[in-house]
C-alpha cells in the first residue's frame, strides 16, 4: 500500500507528544526495528503517542480525528490495524478476582478515587500490571491489578451502599481505590473497522511509520458511546 502523505503540520504533534507505555485496553504496539549494521548505530524505536477524540472522517486507508485538545489529526490506517470495541458494564460486575485497570486521582488519605474502571476479559489478564502516572488528567494515575476485595461505600447517614471500595494487588504493591457512584465501568472485546464512523468516540495509539503518522491500535465506542479515557 502506498503511504499516505502526512500534512506537515502534524509533525510537531509527534515530536512533542508524551511517550506512552501502553496501559489498559490500549496497549501500544511497536513496529520491529531494522537490525543495526556495523556502519550505522541502531535507530531509536518509533515513539508511540495516545490520542483521544472523535472521528471526523474515515476511509479504508485513513482516519481523521478531532482530539480532545481541539486539534484535527489525520492518520494512515494499515492492514494490520487492531480495533477493539469498548462498551459499558455494571459496577456489580467488578468482583474479587477480577483483573482491572483504573484511571484515578490520588487522595489525601492515600487512597485513589476512580475516574473510570476497565474490567479486562480473562484473555487479557495481567496486561500492563502495576501502578503508574497516566495522562488523562493532571496528577491522574493508572493501576492495572487484581481485585482482592470489594466493599460497599455507605452514604454519610449510613444508608444503602453507594459506590465501591476496591482493594487492588499487583506485583510489588497494592492500592485502595474508591469507585464513586456514576464512575464509568467498561470492558472491551474484539472489533472491526465498522466501528470507525464519523462521530464515534475513540482512544488510539499512533506512531510515525516511514514518516507518516499511523494509527496502530484503536479503541472505539458503538452508537454514540463515549469512551471514558
Amino acid at each position: 500500500m502506498k503511504p499516505i502523505p502526512a500534512p506537515a503540520r502534524l509533525s510537531p504533534l509527534f515530536v512533542a507528544a508524551t511517550l506512552i507505555l501502553g496501559a489498559g485496553a490500549a496497549t501500544a504496539q511497536t513496529a520491529p526495528a531494522a537490525a543495526p549494521t556495523a556502519a550505522s548505530p541502531a535507530a531509536a524505536p518509533a515513539q508511540t503517542v495516545r490520542l483521544r477524540g472523535t472521528i471526523e472522517a474515515a476511509t479504508p486507508t485513513s482516519l481523521t480525528v478531532k482530539e480532545r485538545g481541539g486539534q484535527t489529526v489525520t492518520l494512515a490506517l494499515l492492514p494490520t490495524l487492531v480495533v477493539q470495541e469498548v462498551y459499558p458494564i455494571a459496577l456489580a460486575d467488578i468482583q474479587p478476582g477480577s483483573f482491572i485497570g483504573t484511571a484515578a486521582l490520588p487522595q489525601a488519605d492515600g487512597t485513589q478515587r476512580a475516574i473510570a474502571v476497565t474490567v479486562f476479559p480473562e484473555s487479557a489478564r495481567g496486561a500492563g500490571e502495576g501502578h503508574r502516572p497516566f495522562d488523562l488528567q493532571p496528577q491522574s494515575t493508572m493501576t492495572n491489578a487484581t481485585v482482592a476485595d470489594v466493599a460497599g461505600v455507605s452514604d454519610a447517614a449510613g444508608g444503602a451502599a453507594k459506590g465501591r471500595t476496591l482493594k487492588l494487588t499487583y506485583q510489588g504493591g497494592e492500592k485502595t481505590v474508591i469507585v464513586p457512584p456514576g464512575a464509568p465501568v467498561v470492558t472491551f472485546r474484539g472489533g472491526d473497522r465498522s466501528l470507525l464512523v464519523p462521530g464515534a468516540s475513540v482512544s488510539l495509539t499512533a506512531q510515525e511509520v516511514n514518516g507518516t503518522p499511523t494509527a496502530m491500535r484503536i479503541n472505539a465506542g458503538r452508537n454514540g458511546f463515549a469512551l471514558p479515557y
